[in-house]
């Protein structure tokens, strides 16, 4: 599935905490209410209010126009805005059959998986395919993902002894 999807539809959706979240709530019913949403994802209001900022100013929901009656969404999906909600919402599905939340993953964690899965093992590999994050950024995340078993690490001997990095099984269900 992250093979697939295009990095930079990734870094722009793992960018805010909860943007993906709040993109898979909208999947079942291709639309939501605030209040709805504010209960299900359970996210303080101004994290909620940001993150549909984000979906709507890239083009993935847009106010409904018969809004009004109690029953009918505020906010909609727009075309674009559908295929991300079917990509977050099978993403959030994964993560939760793996016990995962959306704070136990940081804004890099899919995008390294997304780049182990493309055959990126060593550290310096992930920096510069990774570009627009910082080397701390990912030492930071790999030892998120190695904590959260996603991830395995293997120390070769050598001067300097160096790092490899693979997908463990529980992240090749996320990243596969």
């Amino acid at each position: 599935m992250l093979s697939t999807m295009p990095s930079d539809l990734l870094l722009m959706l793992c960018g805010q905490r909860w943007l993906l979240p709040v993109l898979a709530g909208f999947q079942p019913r291709g639309g939501a209410r605030f209040a709805e949403l504010l209960g299900s994802i359970g996210l303080p209001r101004d994290s909620l209010a940001r993150a549909l900022d984000i979906a709507r100013a890239q083009g993935w929901i847009m106010a409904n126009p018969g809004h009004g009656h109690p029953l009918r969404p505020e906010w909609v999906l727009t075309a674009s805005g559908q295929k991300v909600a079917d990509l977050a919402g099978v993403i959030a599905e994964r993560m939760k059959e793996l016990g995962l939340t959306s704070p136990d993953l940081t804004r890099w964690s899919l995008p390294v998986l997304q780049a182990l899965l493309s055959g990126a093992d060593r550290f310096n590999q992930l920096v510069r395919q990774l570009a627009p994050a910082s080397p701390r950024a990912l030492s930071q995340t790999l030892q998120v993902l190695v904590a959260n078993d996603l991830v395995g690490r293997e120390v070769e001997d050598g001067f300097p002894p160096s790092s490899r990095y693979r997908l463990t099984e529980r992240g090749l269900l996320l990243a596969g």
